[in-house]
């Protein structure tokens, strides 16, 4: 066999190790949670057909988990969080952007780099002086303070600043010199070019909080309040784990995004690819 042939299909028995690993535990999740509490390990030795086919398919994961545990306030919390945050993140980034890209003013060049450390910064090393603030504004507990503190993004505010920096000058000055006000050109002359790194943006904020684990926790007391990342910890508890209805939320806490996710990722890559570093 040619050297070329060999190195091909070691590529292609890579690949499918890769996807195997990848797969396995989402077949294996979706088929556990349409399964009895009492059957989710016990085909697990020896390996037979019973292991990957439920014997005894039930949806009481299901049904519990919007019948006894409240899943659909979860969901509404986790998507009306995620949602505010990417309407006015996308807002405030590209504002952010817009001004760090068409106007010239004292100490602009630090203020863009604090941005750009923002998004380095580990969450853990600010999440007490965080909560000490939100906790001063009384928002511990509340939607305003699930979501203000998500709202600015210096990783969006870059990708921003680096598109706009590509957008000809000559352009903004000939509306400018049609009157235009900086308003006018930034939202019907700007955003409209900047559609792929909106959705870029927009998803990046999306995912951000969607996957939120940490600050929902802190920010958060009461069930009216939780999303969906913290009620996955409920399902662990002193006297056992319910693992058919943790499999069923985790694989809804997985297919949103997906489905999000697919349609846009040519945008997603496109968004990226058209902000490299410029100066």
């Amino acid at each position: 066999m040619p050297k070329q042939s060999r190195f091909t299909w070691l590529i292609y028995v890579t690949h499918l190790i890769i996807v195997f690993l990848v797969v396995f535990p989402l077949a294996f999740g979706l088929i556990s949670s349409f399964r009895p509490l009492d059957e989710i390990f016990k085909y697990m030795s020896p390996v037979t057909w019973k292991t990957f086919l439920p014997i005894n398919l039930t949806m009481d994961a299901y049904i519990n988990l919007f019948v006894e545990r409240g899943f659909g306030r979860i969901l509404f919390n986790t998507f009306f969080v995620t949602i505010v945050s990417v309407i006015f993140g996308v807002i405030v980034g590209s504002l952010a952007a817009f001004s760090f890209t068409m106007f010239k003013f004292k100490g602009k060049s630090l203020l863009f780099f604090i941005v750009l450390i923002t998004f380095m910064v580990p969450f853990e090393v600010i999440a007490i002086p965080l909560y000490s603030l939100v906790n001063s504004l009384g928002w511990i507990d509340t939607y305003y303070g699930l979501i203000v503190p998500g709202i600015a993004n210096g990783l969006v505010i870059f990708l921003y600043r680096q598109f706009f920096m590509d957008i000809p000058k000559s352009l903004v000055e000939s509306a400018r010199i049609d009157g235009a006000s900086w308003l006018r050109i930034y939202w019907s002359i700007v955003m409209p070019l900047a559609k792929p790194v909106t959705v870029t943006g927009s998803l990046l904020i999306f995912i951000q909080q969607w996957e939120s684990f940490m600050w929902p926790l802190i920010a958060t007391r009461s069930k009216d309040y939780r999303v969906l990342q913290v009620a996955l910890s409920d399902f662990v508890t002193e006297s056992g784990t319910y693992w058919n209805e943790l499999f069923a939320a985790a694989l809804i806490s997985i297919i949103v995004p997906v489905i999000i996710l697919l349609p846009l990722q040519r945008y997603f890559v496109k968004g990226v690819a058209n902000t490299g570093s410029k100066e």
